[in-house]
């Protein structure tokens, strides 16, 4: 039971399409003429995958799932963030799935895509199964779902989906779900090109090291610990143990030294080859499913925010910091924490927030705008609005774990439970994006890369 999803495509200048590799691949003969193989044996139909509303698509996947309880031997999605999306899918409509499943039918109002009704009702939901809903009725009402994967899918061996980089955050909930079933990372790629495989799936994910496969591109690094300026670079027969190195690749459809982007440490070697651990995007500061916002974005968001609302009412931001929130919410959503100066006389209206909320959001990428538009992947963005002296409390409780006052500079984005406590134990008001910022199909949309 492997959830996949396409993704809303558009046109370069020039007419060509532009879309994410899995949505290219999954379009593509090559995956709807695929021949049998075991590990491509899904319970979804491709109909169901290549459904472009994403709600019907993860109903009718889950649907599909579920008849299909006891043959599933795999879960998974390729990414965590959407693993856990489908069962917190489950989780809030269960009752309307049972009840399909109980009936033998689709709930017209539910599934209205004509291909995807045929595919369920002749591949998947032959009849009415009363016992099969009684018993995920039996298993969704209890208090806690801790196990409801095993519990649902008893058969089911591991879990495949990305926990590297900024995916690991989200480990602690599929080992509430799923019993600490072990958590598979098995490839490394992007939409510009595949690097890499891991050679030991079964480790933890920790100690996830990805071989990289010579012959799918031309590897070359840049180290990440000095001045790069000059254009040095490292080969891949060259790379240190222990050093990091920023992923370069020349590839066969005519990219040439391209920078991905990607951090990685050199972790050891298979034979010659070198294998590397997974660190971070670079600059990358906040990401809750394929988006990517780096620093400097943000900074650019946050100052529209401020001009367009708040100058008006002789506000500022003194301070400010961000959180990928993927606890409180599923989908995950940003959280900006304000410490505001304001020397207007006029209380600042909630609607004038909100609309901070607004601006930031239409200020920040198109992957992004299409994840909280088209994807539904991430959620409403939030302020906080802080209590005066709140980041210099913040920077007391830096300074008391050995940091240096000379040195400290106030991060951009928290991360340590600690700290995020402390945030959100001195806010004041809590103001919430009011609708989806604006994204148009098509326009000036790139593919977006596929990162572990």
């Amino acid at each position: 039971m492997y959830f996949l999803f396409i993704k809303s495509e558009s046109k370069t200048p020039g007419g060509l399409p532009a879309r994410p590799v899995l949505t290219s691949y999954y379009k593509s003969s090559h995956f709807k003429n695929r021949p049998f193989d075991p590990y491509t044996n899904y319970t979804s139909p491709n109909e169901t995958i290549l459904c472009p509303d994403s709600y019907q698509s993860m109903y009718s996947q889950l649907l599909c799932g579920l008849c299909q309880r006891t043959q599933v031997l795999r879960v998974g999605a390729v990414f965590a963030s959407g693993f856990i999306r489908a069962i917190r899918f489950l989780e809030k409509h269960w009752q309307l799935l049972c009840r399909d499943i109980r009936s033998g039918t689709l709930d017209p109002t539910v599934i209205t895509d004509p291909a995807v009704r045929e595919a369920v009702l002749t591949k998947v939901l032959h009849r009415p199964d009363p016992e099969l809903a009684d018993f995920v009725e039996s298993e969704c009402r209890k208090d806690s779902w801790q196990g409801i994967i095993t519990r649902l899918w008893p058969n089911t061996k591991y879990v495949d989906v990305i926990v590297t980089g900024t995916m690991s955050q989200y480990i602690p909930t599929l080992d509430f779900y799923s019993n600490g079933l072990p958590l598979v990372c098995t490839m490394y790629a992007s939409s510009e090109c595949y690097f890499g495989v891991n050679l030991n799936p079964l480790c933890k994910p920790s100690e996830v090291a990805y071989t990289l496969i010579p012959t799918m591109a031309y590897f070359e690094f840049l180290p990440v610990h000095r001045n790069n300026n000059n254009g040095e670079l490292v080969d891949l027969a060259d790379v240190k143990l222990g050093h990091e190195y920023e992923l370069v690749v020349t590839t066969y459809a005519g990219l040439y030294r391209y920078r991905v982007g990607d951090v990685l440490r050199v972790a050891g070697f298979k034979n010659r080859a070198p294998q590397f651990n997974f660190i971070c995007r670079k600059n990358v500061v906040l990401s809750i499913d394929s988006d990517k916002t780096d620093e400097v974005e943000l900074q650019g968001a946050v100052k529209n925010a401020v001009d367009a609302h708040l100058v008006a009412f002789g506000g500022s931001v003194a301070e400010y910091t961000s959180y990928a929130d993927t606890k409180t919410t599923i989908p995950g959503h940003y959280v900006l924490y304000w410490e505001l100066s304001v020397k207007g006389t006029t209380a600042i209206p909630p609607s004038v927030y909100e609309d901070c909320c607004l601006t930031v959001e239409e200020s920040l990428n198109s992957v992004y705008r299409q994840g909280r538009v088209s994807d539904k992947s991430i959620g409403p963005l939030e302020i906080k609005i802080v209590e005066q002296g709140t980041f210099d409390k913040l920077m007391d409780y830096a300074i008391s774990l050995g940091a240096s006052i000379n040195q400290y500079k106030t991060p951009r984005c928290v991360k340590f439970e600690p700290i995020v406590e402390l945030l959100n134990s001195r806010v004041e008001g809590s103001y919430f994006s009011p609708k989806c910022p604006k994204w148009v199909p098509g326009h000036k949309q790139w593919s977006n890369n596929v990162k572990n």
